[in-house]
């Protein structure tokens, strides 16, 4: 047992005040703070130097930060929406008889009209774009898909009664630009291209995405990769910078995510949007889940399933934060500059900053990465 003399307990009490920055620090002090555990003049290991590998194994077990991204998260109090697995339980005549209103309300009533809407954006979408397909390019053919294009995505946003506030408008993207925000779901295109026009990079879909890509595609320039495609960097890497050096092109909306986070954090950008060049403008989108859930959980839920939860859903409600634009310092890499414009991203949105893949949703944990934890804990062994 590490041995403390009374003068040292009475100097550390007398340092600690009766907050809760008081009771963190006693906490760091009693299971072990992240620092060497071995006292290096002594070279002798003691019963407290255990705590920290305790910590992180019962941490791992009852509450893993990463893989609980992945699912839907817990609201603090019901919201006679929430969909559970578990099974129906008795509270009360009177919640039973508002939820049953709330059911018919939104089912009956609001789901029909949320339903119209959507026909109604698609075939608007398709129609337009099939007729702007035919004009030569030019500054009239994109002055008119600007206003197609926001006309559009605002019907579709009020398909789900969408309720979004933007902030620092000032700060949206502009042609020569890429656009990278956090994402939840699929709808995060919807809540930016509603207040401004995009280029749209992702891979090629069937179903009712493949049909939005189709129709949009007849009409501006939007940069679309095969399955096989994309495992080609430089191809990729190559067809983005082409569009960017191009001014009279649309700014590019880019998730670097590459699959939907729950919103309850931003996980690893990967950093090939930011090899490109050109301005970087992020985006921060955060969801309030009380009136409606949008976090797309794609390995349990096809679209349709997923767009029928959003149109039974209250509303989607969100706050969109244009930031400042950012470039690439010259004394940073790609994976930095990746990695500030997500903690700024992160910061505004009042969102958990992870440096762990997403697609963990999706895979097994790569080997340098077992092998990163492996060195922290053997550096925290070591004697030298």
């Amino acid at each position: 047992m590490r041995e403390e003399s009374a003068e040292d307990l009475t100097a550390l009490d007398a340092e600690q005040t009766n907050t809760a920055a008081s009771v963190i620090t006693r906490e760091d002090v009693i299971v072990g703070a992240e620092q060497p555990i071995i006292n290096i003049p002594l070279k002798e290991y003691h019963l407290g130097d255990i705590t920290y590998f305790i910590k992180k194994g019962v941490e791992a077990i009852i509450d893993d930060v990463v893989t609980k991204r992945f699912a839907t998260a817990e609201l603090p109090s019901w919201n006679l929406l929430t969909r559970t697995n578990k099974n129906y339980t008795f509270v009360s005549f009177r919640l039973t008889v508002i939820w049953c209103i709330g059911c018919v309300l939104r089912y009956v009533i609001l789901f029909p009209m949320r339903v119209a809407l959507t026909c109604i954006g698609m075939i608007w979408l398709v129609c337009c774009t099939a007729i702007l397909g035919y004009f030569p390019e030019g500054r009239f053919k994109r002055f008119l898909y600007w206003h197609i294009s926001l006309i559009t995505f605002r019907i579709l946003s009020r398909a789900v009664s969408a309720i979004v506030t933007y902030h620092n408008r000032e700060n949206r993207a502009k042609p020569g630009g890429i656009c990278v925000a956090n994402h939840t779901s699929p709808i995060d295109v919807a809540m930016l291209a509603s207040d401004n026009c995009y280029a749209l990079v992702g891979q090629t879909q069937g179903g009712f995405i493949g049909v939005i890509q189709t129709a949009l595609n007849k009409a501006a320039s939007h940069i679309w990769f095969e399955r096989a495609e994309i495992k080609d960097r430089q191809a990729v890497a190559k067809r983005l910078r082409e569009h960017v050096e191009d001014p009279t092109k649309l700014p590019i909306l880019i998730f670097p995510e590459g699959t939907c986070i729950n919103n309850t954090s931003v996980m690893q950008f990967k950093k090939g949007s930011f090899e490109v060049g050109g301005t970087i403008y992020p985006a921060a989108i955060k969801y309030d889940a009380r009136f409606g859930d949008a976090f797309w959980n794609s390995s349990k839920q096809n679209y349709i399933h997923y767009l029928a939860m959003m149109m039974s859903s209250w509303a989607i409600v969100c706050d969109v934060w244009y930031l400042p634009p950012m470039h690439k310092r010259d004394d940073e890499s790609s994976v930095e500059f990746a990695n500030r414009v997500k903690s700024k991203i992160a910061e505004q949105g009042g969102l958990l900053d992870l440096n762990w893949d997403g697609l963990l949703k999706r895979s097994y944990v790569k080997r340098e990465w077992k092998e990163q934890q492996q060195k922290d804990f053997s550096q925290r062994l070591k004697l030298t």
